[in-house]
């Protein structure tokens, strides 16, 4: 056991030292610092293409769909600028069991999913919710257009985040799979299955 720590020991040392080794000399030619003074591109005097604000009512349309597994898929239209953060909700009223997924408006639109188990959804009701995020989480792109604290948001789904972060906005609805909500009855009969 002696032998194989100061085998460990010896190796760890010789890697360090190979490691922090070095040649002396330079390994490519570098161009001296005032010849790429000289060389520096000029500052652009044109000036950024001016982005106009966000001006519309604040849009959001969602549409969910079961797919063969039983799991939900989200596909939503908007207004919002593409690049837009959003995070989508889904929610089963019975359990309070939640699927969350992050997603960017493209081409006035999003998709999310699918959510729900491998096994699929049980009937019941669910809660969809997207939440269009802080301006301090959008891209660059996206800012321009709401603004820094996402001022330029308007509507009814608009309103003041929570944590003093500007302005958020949130859509929800509420869907059933099946006819009905499970129930559980007292009374049931069990059948054996050969």
């Amino acid at each position: 056991m002696k032998a194989w720590r100061r085998w460990c020991c010896t190796v760890v040392v010789a890697i360090w030292v190979v490691g922090c080794g070095g040649s002396e000399e330079p390994t490519g030619d570098p161009t001296p610092v005032a010849e790429m003074a000289d060389e520096s591109p000029e500052p652009s005097t044109e000036a950024a293409p001016d982005v106009p604000p966000f001006d519309e009512v604040l849009m959001i349309d969602v549409a969910s769909r079961l797919g063969q597994d039983r799991r939900l898929t989200v596909e939503g239209e908007t207004n919002l600028p593409d690049d837009t953060r959003l995070q989508v909700l889904v929610e089963r009223d019975l359990s309070g069991v939640r699927w969350r997924e992050r997603v960017s408006v493209a081409q006035g639109g999003f998709v999310a999913g699918p959510f729900g188990p491998t096994s699929g959804l049980p009937d019941g009701g669910y809660l969809v919710t997207v939440d269009v995020q802080e301006g301090s989480v959008q891209p660059d792109s996206v800012r321009d257009r709401l603004g820094k604290e996402n001022q330029h948001l308007q509507g009814p789904l608009v309103e003041q985040s929570r944590h003093g972060l500007g302005q958020v906005a949130s859509y929800s609805q509420r869907f059933l799979v099946g006819s009905e909500t499970r129930r559980t009855l007292d009374h049931v009969e069990v059948t054996k299955v050969e």
